[in-house]
């Protein structure tokens, strides 16, 4: 079947993104996306936005809040990394993925930016714009092309430097941090923080999930610098989870201004992903504040109902029951496990693991293999994974006793672990340890999305 025009465009757009140098390595710089942005008529200064880091999370609390921003009536643009079918994924208006026109458009509007700015550096002997510099420029300008209300932004990775950061936020939010991305942010959870909390700018909302000590004190004194108030979840707002049904869980809420919210959908499970909800009703109701809006009840509900997270304990076969997840780091994979073992009826769990280079392998492996019956390790197609021989050997070192097989792609592994599923009740397949994984399973197994009955925790229902 011939590839219909527009989605060649989009491709092709991809394509162009991809000569350049990719997400993996970030220039520590501001000035030549802010520079290209400018020539653009400086789209991101055109709307109030929410901004957001963090190291877990991330994506979950920023598609959370666009979902309860739009309920409330606001035109919303929702910028998250990395996609993981189409490129278009990554720049949302209004709940949809950007259309191939409007990015199209917008795409050639910034062309002649791009190439001044890539002149510019190439005459200093500095890399031309970045993979990522670039797309923040396009995702800008398609929100700006859209005359969207506000926009919800994902950093890429860190936050002081990040290319995202060329915008002012009007609430600045911090997920859950912990060690990721070392080689890049820091060895240490304070220095991370310290990095992470430079989308904090003068007098903004900051919200907060509850962090470790070290985290919470960077995150304290950036907010002291900046003259920034702070609500952090557990002092003063905070999500409880409640029970689990078949569309996922109910949780209570109090708000910033102590209003208790009771009985509230999640159509999303792990009680991590109850926290992740939590800041973003903070973060929206900070942002609304800001417009002269307050948070609505009904509205509320219909955010949260028409919220999604693919990827994130995603149910997508039932029959075996297959999960995609993708914890890339030990914190990750903490919330996984915790979540398989009180949220579903699962006797043996197989993962089928693959993991990049830069990340924290032996800490995921180390997690994971308490709850694995089995793994099938392997290794996604980019570039920068680690080569599934070596991690079958990293496996095997952590967890001797557990069995262990070896596929050098996902294509195979998979359907040899749904097998052993298959084989006995109880039994499940989790593929984690990357979003690259995760984005490749959507092409070799067919989309459920129902959850059976069995699937669910008897004693949670």
């Amino acid at each position: 079947m011939a590839e219909h025009p527009a989605s060649r465009a989009s491709s092709l757009i991809y394509e162009a993104l991809l000569t350049r140098l990719g997400e993996g390595l970030p220039q520590p710089r501001l000035d030549p996306t802010r520079r290209a942005a400018e020539l653009m008529g400086s789209p991101h200064k055109s709307v109030p936005i929410i901004h957001i880091t963090g190291t877990n999370g991330k994506t979950t609390t920023s598609r959370v809040a666009a979902s309860i921003l739009k309920a409330h009536g606001l035109s919303v643009g929702l910028f998250t990394s990395p996609h993981l079918v189409r490129f278009n994924e990554r720049i949302v208006v209004d709940g949809h993925p950007i259309n191939d026109a409007a990015l199209t458009r917008a795409w050639l509007s910034i062309q002649s930016a791009i190439t001044t700015v890539d002149h510019d550096l190439t005459r200093v002997s500095q890399p031309r714009l970045t993979f990522f510099e670039v797309l923040t420029v396009l995702a800008f300008t398609c929100f700006a092309q859209a005359g969207v209300d506000v926009a919800v932004i994902e950093v890429g990775i860190g936050g002081q430097w990040d290319s995202t950061n060329i915008a002012d936020g009007r609430v600045a939010v911090l997920t859950p941090i912990s060690l990721d991305h070392t080689r890049m942010l820091g060895s240490t959870i304070a220095e991370i923080a310290r990095t992470k909390s430079g989308i904090i700018k003068g007098q903004v909302e900051v919200v907060s999930a509850k962090q470790q000590p070290d985290a919470l004190f960077e995150i304290e004194q950036m907010v002291q610098l900046t003259d920034s108030t702070i609500a952090v979840e557990g002092t003063n707002f905070e999500a409880t989870a409640l029970d689990v049904t078949r569309e996922g869980q109910i949780f209570r809420y109090r708000g910033i201004d102590r209003v208790v919210y009771d009985s509230l959908p999640l159509p999303l499970y792990g009680v991590h992903q109850v926290q992740n909800a939590g800041v973003a009703i903070a973060a929206a109701q900070a942002l609304l504040s800001t417009v002269g809006r307050s948070l609505d009840d009904n509205n509320l509900v219909l955010g949260l109902r028409a919220s999604t997270s693919p990827g994130r304990l995603e149910v997508i076969q039932r029959s075996p029951l297959v999960i995609l997840d993708a914890a890339h780091n030990p914190n990750g994979a903490e919330s996984l496990v915790t979540a398989l073992r009180d949220q579903f009826a699962i006797s043996q769990v197989a993962f089928v693991v693959g993991i990049l280079e830069e990340k924290d392998a032996s800490g995921i492996i180390r997690i994971l293999a308490p709850s694995a019956a089995r793994f099938f390790v392997t290794q996604s197609h980019s570039e920068r994974s680690i080569a599934a021989p070596r991690l079958s050997d990293l496996v095997t070192a952590i967890a001797p006793t557990v069995v262990s097989d070896r596929f050098t792609s996902l294509a195979e592994a998979l359907p040899v672990a749904a097998q052993w599923a298959s084989e006995a009740p109880g039994r499940a397949v989790v593929v984690t340890g990357s979003i690259t994984l995760i984005a490749e399973a959507y092409s070799i197994l067919p989309l459920f999305v129902t959850m059976d009955e069995a699937m669910i925790s008897a004693d949670s229902l």
